[in-house]
C-alpha cells in the first residue's frame, strides 16, 4: 500500500472520527462510527471487547476505514490485527490527544482492544 500524501496525513492528524466496516458472521457489513488515531503507519481504533465491531473481528480480520468526507475520500482497506491488553505507550497517548482525553485504559471492567489496520 501506498504511503499516504502529505495532505492525507494532515486530515488522518486532525479528524477523530472514522467509519469502519467489518464484516458479519453471514458475510454483511457492519458500518459504525469511530474515533481513531492513525500512527506508525497504521490506523488504531480502541473498543470494549464486548462490541459488535471486536466481535466480528474476533472471526474475520477483513476491514474498511474511512474520513467522513464525501468530497475529498480517504480509505483504507485490509486486514486488522486485534491487539488485546496491553497497548503501546505512544498509541494511548495519540488516541487520548486524539479524542480529548479518552484513552483504552487496561484496568477497565470490560476489557479493551484494539484493531490496528496497516
Amino acid at each position: 500500500m501506498p504511503a499516504p500524501s502529505a495532505a492525507a496525513l494532515r486530515r488522518l492528524a486532525q479528524e477523530r472520527t472514522a467509519w469502519l466496516c467489518t464484516l458479519r458472521p453471514d458475510g454483511s457489513p457492519h458500518l459504525t462510527p469511530v474515533w481513531f488515531c492513525y500512527l506508525r503507519g497504521s490506523w488504531w481504533v480502541c473498543s470494549a471487547a464486548r462490541n459488535r465491531k471486536v466481535v466480528h473481528l474476533a472471526t474475520d480480520l477483513r476491514v474498511s476505514i474511512a474520513l467522513p468526507d464525501g468530497d475529498h475520500p480517504l480509505v483504507a482497506e485490509g486486514s486488522a490485527r486485534l491487539v488485546r491488553g496491553g497497548f503501546p505507550p505512544d498509541v494511548v497517548t495519540a488516541f487520548a490527544e486524539n479524542t480529548g482525553g479518552t484513552s483504552p485504559a487496561p484496568d477497565r471492567r470490560d476489557p479493551w482492544c484494539s484493531s490496528r489496520c496497516p
